[in-house]
């Protein structure tokens, strides 16, 4: 039906950076807010940031001025940019889309399988 698909992440070192990607596909008639969530070992999925149909963006407190969300409406493709990245953003990103699949219908919440990422110290 609907498939998000992450991909980006890697191993990198403290204070360096990484660009996410993700992709929606299948049955789409318009998706409107997307977002990057994460989730790290023994912790709980937090949001990371989120990004509206016409570019309105919100960010956790934690990632301001390091990370920048952006999205390309022609291709379903959304991105996050990672600068100043600290071990303490090691975890599983996952992207979140409201999709609406049918003009007939409203949106629903899909997510992808999530993209490991790393950062040493």
């Amino acid at each position: 039906q609907v498939q998000l698909v992450e991909s980006g992440g890697a191993l990198v070192q403290s204070g360096g950076s990484l660009r996410l990607s993700c992709v929606a596909s299948g049955r789409i008639f318009s998706i409107y807010t997307m977002g990057w969530y994460r989730q790290a070992p023994g912790k709980q999925r937090e949001l990371v940031a989120t990004i509206t149909r016409d570019s309105r963006t919100n960010y956790a407190d934690s990632v301001k001025g390091r990370f920048a969300i952006s999205r390309d409406n022609a291709k379903n493709t959304m991105y996050l940019q990672m600068d100043s990245l600290q071990p303490e953003d090691t975890a599983v990103y996952f992207c979140n889309g409201q999709i609406q699949t049918s003009i007939l219908t409203g949106s629903n919440s899909f997510w992808g399988q999530g993209t490991q990422v790393t950062v040493s110290s």
